[in-house]
């Protein structure tokens, strides 16, 4: 048996997506923990393109077996729209795809109800996807939430909605009224219901199966560990734990049986959404970033907000997910950039930070204290071994090696898996 969690280590959009599905290859069992469809992970395969918002990534790989963990918080209408659209593209997913019976569900309450708290927030606002995530996970630590367990079975199911619509119905006004909304979720729920069945099983016990047999088990995060609710740019975040951590809150493995975490990092720092970004560019360089790296949201289409890497914000991730490894991404883009800049420090006021603070204040004040290389020329894309990089290239990733205190074990130069340099470390994943 062999266990490694694939974390994202910036604020996510790290290309999570292609090193779960490269890494894939390997696995037996393919579980992803947390979040919901609020997460999008990009992968190209056999020249086709896929955005999966709740599978795990690994279905992309033929024979591979999915969970989605109890951790993860599920619209059966995205859901059902998502194992459509794979079938349509001749991916196999039944008998493939399992659904963990504590995960909750999202119904429409809870989009209405996300759309509501942006709102009223104003200039305070998050910057959500409005998908209903943050209101599930707050029914589901309020102990008011709907279990997939729950939702597949009518006489628990009917109950339950009728208490939350009316708990939630000052709030669920302006939306209509609770008979057009107790409608709009019964519409689809006895189609959806049906449709979920086959795929329902015990999470934890599907895992520790897996553990028994021996089986290659591959944990897949969605969002990034500096949008964790508890670790993150906190109110800034995320609604569950992103970190490698949550796995275990998220599907049931003993923390006892984490075997190694591989940390996912872009070569510069993206965000999305509102919230402190001390190494943000907001000129042409950060536009350029932006169009070069085609940093738009996949979920969403937002464009994301780009600057220069952060290591004081990865080695605090780095830190907390035990990540011993890294898989670098887009070294590529940064082609021309002249010089490269690496935050080192925060400063505030006279204060410098050598370490990420809690403190929000702190956060929204902090200006980068950079360490400047010189950049690289030429186009690295295709390379397929380390020592073809140019050597400031090296030079750069060896800096940020030291910096956040883990190895660099893949470099990816784009977004298909073969566009992939594997570097020669012991690695014990290495595809």
């Amino acid at each position: 048996m062999s266990t490694l969690v694939v974390v994202g280590v910036q604020w996510g959009d790290e290309g999570k997506g292609k090193i779960v599905h490269l890494l894939g290859q390997q696995a037996d069992v393919v579980v992803r923990y947390q979040g919901g469809n609020n997460a999008g992970h990009t992968v190209i395969f056999d020249g086709k393109h896929f955005v999966l918002h709740l599978i795990p990534s690994g279905i992309l790989q033929p024979g591979k077996k999915c969970l989605i963990g109890n951790g993860v918080v599920i619209d059966p209408i995205a859901l059902h729209e998502e194992i459509k659209f794979l079938e349509k593209r001749k991916i196999h997913v039944r008998g493939r795809l399992f659904i963990a019976d504590a995960a909750h569900v999202i119904l429409d309450y809870h989009r209405y109800l996300d759309c509501l708290r942006e709102e009223v927030a104003g200039q305070g606002k998050i910057g959500t996807t409005r998908r209903g995530i943050g209101p599930a996970y707050s029914d589901k630590v309020g102990r008011t939430g709907i279990r997939i367990a729950d939702y597949i079975n009518p006489a628990v199911f009917r109950p339950l909605l009728e208490r939350n619509l009316r708990e939630k119905s000052p709030l669920l006004a302006r939306f209509g009224s609770l008979k057009q909304i107790r409608a709009g979720v019964l519409k689809r729920y006895e189609s959806l219901r049906r449709f979920l069945l086959p795929f329902v099983v015990d999470g934890p016990q599907y895992v520790y199966r897996a553990v028994e047999a021996d089986k290659k088990i591959l944990f897949e995060s969605a969002q990034g560990t500096m949008l964790d609710v508890d670790f993150g740019t906190y109110p800034y975040v995320t609604s569950s734990n992103p970190v490698a951590g949550g796995v275990c809150i998220g599907s049931g493995l003993a923390p006892t049986q984490i075997d190694e975490v591989l940390g996912v990092l872009k070569a510069y720092t993206t965000r999305v959404g509102e919230g402190p970004f001390p190494t943000e560019l907001k000129d042409e360089l950060g536009e350029s970033l932006r169009q070069r790296g085609m940093e738009f949201g996949a979920t969403t289409g937002r464009p994301r907000r780009c600057g220069w890497f952060d290591a004081v914000a990865v080695r605090h991730a780095v830190r907390i997910n035990g990540s011993r490894w890294l898989a670098l991404t887009k070294l590529d883009v940064l082609e021309g950039v002249h010089p490269l800049r690496i935050g080192v420090g925060y400063r505030v006021g006279k204060q410098i930070l050598k370490e990420f603070p809690n403190d929000r204040n702190l956060q929204a004040k902090a200006e980068p204290v950079y360490e400047d290389m010189p950049g690289f020329e030429g186009s690295i894309r295709g390379m397929t071994r380390y020592a073809q990089l140019p050597g400031n290239a090296r030079r750069y990733v060896k800096r940020l090696e030291e910096l956040v205190g883990a190895k660099v074990a893949m470099i990816s130069l784009g977004r298909s898996r073969e566009e992939t340099i594997i570097l020669d470390s012991n690695f014990p994943w290495k595809p």
